[in-house]
């Protein structure tokens, strides 16, 4: 894809999120656009960087870094702001832990102790969401909402270099629409509840992709999550990138 479709697409998915942050009497400014670039070339990320684009999300530890460091030459994309919003497993923790400006995907103990004996020694503090398992599915990552708040508990007692900042989730329907905003809701909520249980702000939802993001905002999104509308069709993992 030229810089030029790039560059369209990206600015109608911003056109597309500002029309939805002001249906529901929201400011556009207050939903942070996270552009996924799972699989994409690090041209593709230059490219949609020097439309003003600065945050993006990558599902993938070694992918991520290794696209970083392709980019840490490029003048435009060399201070972007980098989002973890896959899996992590906890032996990797010493490779994410402080390597991203926010953690999306923090779902057990056994990981947040991980990071953060990683961040006692170098003394940086990781912002950090709970992965929510919104729809109970055992095949899927994420803490399930009951044993949300004993995690939230265990960061703020035993974790003092993770900043607990918020929830997201991936709803049980893909690509549906209005069909995943019974899950939005329910994560907003979940929020609300733990804001008060913890006693602590977490300001942040990260929830809504390409196919239904526009209920994810009405629901109280404050991230969103798109990559194919940026960015076109994910290439397979491993695939060389179509010139």
């Amino acid at each position: 894809m030229t810089p030029e479709e790039l560059a369209a697409r990206l600015a109608g998915v911003r056109e597309r999120l500002a029309e939805a942050c002001t249906a529901n009497g929201r400011r556009p400014e207050d939903v942070l656009l996270v552009a996924v670039s799972k699989f994409q070339p690090a041209e593709a990320v230059a490219a949609v960087a020097a439309d003003g684009q600065r945050d993006f999300g990558e599902n993938y530890v070694q992918e991520a870094l290794e696209k970083r460091a392709e980019l840490a030459a490029d003048p435009v994309a060399r201070d972007l702001r980098w989002h973890l919003i896959g899996h992590v497993q906890s032996r990797k923790a010493a490779q994410v832990a402080g390597a991203f400006v926010l953690i999306h995907t923090l779902d057990s103990v056994k990981l947040a102790d991980a990071l953060e004996r990683r961040l006692a020694v170098t003394g940086r503090l990781q912002p950090v969401l709970m992965e929510i398992n919104i729809g109970a599915e055992p095949q899927k990552a994420g803490v399930m909402p009951e044993a949300a708040q004993a995690l939230g508990e265990h960061v703020l007692w035993a974790c003092p270099h993770l900043a607990l900042r918020g929830l997201m989730c991936l709803p049980p329907v893909f690509d549906a629409g209005e069909a995943a905003r019974p899950y939005f809701a329910r994560l907003r909520r979940l929020g609300e509840d733990l804001r008060s249980k913890l006693g602590i702000a977490m300001p942040e939802l990260s929830m809504g992709m390409s196919g239904d993001f526009a209920g994810a905002v009405a629901e109280g999104a404050t991230i969103v999550r798109i990559g194919t509308d940026i960015f076109g069709p994910r290439p397979a993992k491993g695939a060389a990138p179509v010139a």
